[in-house]
């Protein structure tokens, strides 16, 4: 009975989607390319809609205010990723391509790269598998930093690695 009931909590754990694959692919001091990977048990249009609800998923503990619930994505070209609080507002990226339920682009500097003379480009694809959805999410930064970019690879990697798991749990439970 009990390993009946293990057996069942692991597939419905594994259905709910995959924890996100990371890995850093190139780190020099003028920059940098982060991969993240993650299988949602969903479709690329729920997967898509849930992009823009960043709000709901990203971590308030990497946003200027503490506070997630500050943060919007419109998915239209030209749109902001802002974060906008009593007392602030930061414009973390602009949307610079958008293929609804394919592709979407923003360009910036996210968290203290934004002081940098760095310049970023964020790409969420979305491609149909299964019964699901291959999310694979590519940070390129690049320009200069006195202390070199490679430094933030590996940080940058874990941060949105802990995002796109967020995401994925998101989309499949309603929670982060």
């Amino acid at each position: 009975m009990i390993r009946s009931l293990v057996v069942a909590a692991v597939l419905a754990l594994l259905s709910l989607g995959s924890a996100a694959s990371a890995e850093v692919i190139a780190a020099q001091p003028a920059g940098f390319e982060v991969v993240e990977h993650v299988h949602i048990a969903s479709s690329p249009a729920k997967v898509w809609i849930a992009i823009g609800q960043v709000a709901s998923w990203w971590s308030s503990s990497h946003t200027y205010s503490q506070d997630a619930a500050n943060l919007s994505l419109h998915t239209d070209l030209g749109d902001c990723f802002c974060e906008r609080w009593n007392g602030g507002a930061v414009g973390h990226m602009i949307v610079v391509a958008s293929l609804p339920t394919r592709m979407l682009r923003l360009e910036g500097a996210l968290g203290p790269l934004g002081g940098l003379g760095v310049a970023g480009h964020l790409t969420f694809d979305l491609k149909p598998e299964g019964q699901g959805t291959d999310l694979k999410l590519t940070y390129d930064v690049g320009g200069w930093s006195k202390d070199g970019l490679d430094k933030m690879a590996a940080p940058v990697d874990q941060v949105l690695g802990e995002q796109m798991d967020r995401l994925s749990r998101y989309v499949t439970t309603g929670k982060p």
